[in-house]
């Protein structure tokens, strides 16, 4: 439990980029397969929640491979595009599996958000959003719009296509967004 936690970014660092955000993490188990991940691309960020297959210390081992891909996506190949994001941390992820001779099937579900920004001429917030099998879920003038994620994981899969990335212009009083 200590190691899983140590790896989940600390609410103060998440709180300064999105001051009115909140963190519910409550794991079924002591240890577990979902986590959330935050990192800061000079003043804007990329923040993304994940459900790795398995429970338990499976889905915990599973959840540390693909916030280390996330990390590597963003840190050392620069990536910033959030569709083009999943699809390295997807082949990082294939290829540490594959290492193995087990027919190792395990991956994850993951929304994940790249947060521009306010322009200071527009105040336009721009918010970049790809998922796989994690929908988005926005509130515009109190109505709930749902934006699909590709239906595939990140891990093995039939057929492997490209993930999409979708732009939405946010209002910054609604985004609050200081990144």
């Amino acid at each position: 439990k200590r190691i899983q936690y140590a790896i989940l970014p600390p609410t103060n660092l998440v709180q300064k980029y999105l001051k009115d955000s909140f963190i519910l993490y409550k794991p079924k188990d002591i240890v577990a397969g979902d986590f959330y991940w935050f990192e800061t691309i000079g003043d804007n960020c990329v923040f993304a929640v994940a459900d790795c297959t398995g429970h338990g210390v499976s889905g915990a081992l599973i959840s540390i491979i693909c916030h280390n891909a996330l990390n590597r996506s963003v840190r050392e190949f620069k990536l910033t595009d959030p569709g083009q994001i999943l699809d390295k941390v997807r082949e990082i992820v294939i290829e540490t599996f594959e290492r193995s001779d087990l027919n190792v099937q395990d991956g994850m579900d993951i929304a994940l958000c790249y947060l521009i920004k306010p322009n200071t001429k527009t105040g336009k917030v721009l918010l970049h959003y790809a998922g796989a099998n994690n929908p988005l879920w926005l509130i515009r003038d109190g109505e709930l719009s749902e934006t699909k994620a590709n239906k595939e994981p990140i891990g093995n899969f039939d057929i492997i296509h490209p993930y999409t990335t979708h732009t939405f212009e946010l209002e910054r009083e609604i985004g609050r967004a200081s990144c």
